[in-house]
């Protein structure tokens, strides 16, 4: 599942029963992520992990389906814009991903237009 949010772009896998990997191209975008979910994100954030090799390089994993909800929660509190691209635009820390986000519009709004 990906996730457009303002805090960050998301990829969310389960790998095995029961472990899910909150993945990321950022290291700021996990760190958004922990700094709004938990109580002490310094500690979170230093379990997350470096994947240098792979396709999305930064994780958080989750082994909790409850503190799955929790991040799930936070993500749909943070909805609090009428517009998500002026939001990210608004964002410094995630303005430079509004080319990627406009694209993905552009695609999905051609597709619109061509399905019966």
């Amino acid at each position: 599942m990906w996730i457009a949010s303002k805090l960050g772009f998301y990829s969310l896998v389960q790998k095995t029963a029961g472990e899910w990997h909150v993945r990321a191209r950022l290291r700021a975008d996990v760190v958004n992520l922990v700094n709004a979910v938990y109580r002490e994100p310094a500690a979170v954030v230093e379990n997350s992990e470096e994947w240098p090799a792979a396709d999305y390089r930064w994780r958080l994993i989750v082994t909790d389906a409850g503190e799955l909800a929790g991040i799930f929660a936070v993500l749909a509190d943070s909805v609090t814009y009428p517009n998500f691209k002026s939001e990210v635009a608004q964002r410094p820390d995630q303005t430079a991903k509004l080319p990627a986000y406009h694209a993905l519009w552009h695609s999905l709004h051609t597709l619109q237009h061509q399905a019966p």
